[in-house]
Order: C-alpha cells, then sequence, then structure tokens
C-alpha cells in the first residue's frame, strides 16, 4: 500500500502565509520545506491574483523544488496560455511556467462551475 503526502492550499492564503514567514527568521526556508515536501499538492485558485515581487520569486522557488520530483494540481479560473501574463510576463514567468509544462497532464473542464451545479442540485 503507497502513502502519498497531499496538501491544499489556496494561492491567497499561501502568500499571506509568505508574508508571515518574511518576518521570522528562516521562515520563508521552513516554507519552502513544508511546501516543497508534499508528494500531492493542490493550489487552488492559482493566479487569482497576480503574484508580484518576493512571492513571485517564491513560487519559482517552490516549482524548482516540485519540478519532476512531485505532483502539482493547478485550479484555475484561466486558460494556461494566459499564465505567462499573470505571471508578470518577463523572465521569472518563463522559468516558473518552464518548470509547470513540462511533464505536464491537462485536464480542461470548460465553462462548468461546482457551486452553480450544486446549487441548481439544491433546488
Amino acid at each position: 500500500m503507497h502513502s502519498y503526502r497531499t496538501g491544499y492550499v489556496r494561492l491567497p492564503d499561501l502568500e499571506e502565509e509568505w508574508q508571515q514567514a518574511t518576518a521570522k527568521q528562516l521562515g520563508q526556508l521552513k516554507l519552502l520545506s513544508k511546501y516543497s515536501n508534499y508528494s500531492v499538492l493542490v493550489l487552488d485558485e492559482w493566479l487569482l491574483d497576480p503574484p508580484a515581487g518576493g512571492f513571485l520569486k517564491f513560487i519559482f522557488e517552490l516549482m524548482e523544488r516540485r519540478y519532476d520530483a512531485s505532483t502539482t494540481i493547478f485550479c484555475t479560473q484561466y486558460k494556461q496560455s494566459d499564465w505567462h501574463a499573470r505571471l508578470g510576463a518577463g523572465a521569472l514567468a518563463d522559468a516558473i511556467k518552464d518548470r509547470i509544462v513540462h511533464h505536464t497532464i491537462w485536464v480542461e473542464t470548460g465553462g462548468f462551475n461546482m457551486r452553480e451545479s450544486i446549487a441548481q442540485a439544491e433546488q
């Protein structure tokens, strides 16, 4: 029997955790280690708010550590073609996308909205 250590975090919550970690000695390193070590990491609301500055660098480091070593699931409302612009469209955006798009399986759900579907079923 295999066991997988799995984590889930909304990207806005991860950014808040990162901001708090920046105030602590080795806080960013510990946070990076925490999210790097999950076998499966679910990042919900991916790029809901475009990351910038130090948090964008944190995302790069996280993707670098997870690349080709573990599974990351991105839940987002944005098409993959929009990610580069939402990541700032610079060299760091290129580097982050490069670590995501290789060895990737894309599952597009189209315009399906789970909350809307559940609300209709409950009526």
